[in-house]
């Protein structure tokens, strides 16, 4: 699987717990939590690999990426923090909902720019072979990701 692939099923991950997190009822906190928790394990996981990984690649490799990267590492910093709170918090707390629709909508923003605006470009300047050796990186750097959102190098940034 090549590198881009790889995010792009993660993002199809996350919307469909985002979408399970819009349909549960207002009362719904122990279905909330169970979805919260992996949402927190997924994007943990999915951003420490874009972090380590695929943004250093693409840096290194594709001109005219660095803005881009250096705001999808702001947006990060932005997410694994309020991962990092939802963790904390409790589903009951009058914050949760809304903590989680504004995770939301910032995931989606992030999503919508990688997959539209960034990666045809790092697709054409990588390649096949490029992106499928990022991939299997990246699938391996998976288990070994921190399971703490704190833990990812952009929270410190």
């Amino acid at each position: 699987m090549d590198a881009i692939v790889l995010l792009k099923d993660d993002h199809k991950t996350v919307e469909k717990l985002f979408k399970q997190f819009e349909k549960a009822g207002p009362k719904a906190h122990k279905e909330k939590e169970k979805i919260v928790a992996q949402v927190i394990e997924e994007l943990t996981a999915h951003t420490y690999i874009e972090e380590t990984i695929f943004y250093p690649a693409v840096r290194a490799d594709v001109p005219d990426t660095d803005d881009h990267v250096l705001e999808s590492v702001e947006e990060h910093h932005v997410v694994v923090w309020m991962l990092s709170e939802l963790k904390k918090l409790d589903p009951a707390d009058e914050h949760y909902d809304a903590k989680m629709t504004v995770l939301m909508e910032n995931v989606r923003h992030h999503v919508e720019e990688e997959e539209q605006e960034w990666f045809p470009q790092v697709r054409e300047a990588l390649g096949r072979k490029r992106l499928q050796e990022l991939g299997e990186r990246m699938a391996q750097a998976k288990s070994d990701a921190p399971r703490d959102p704190l833990k990812i190098p952009s929270a410190t940034q």
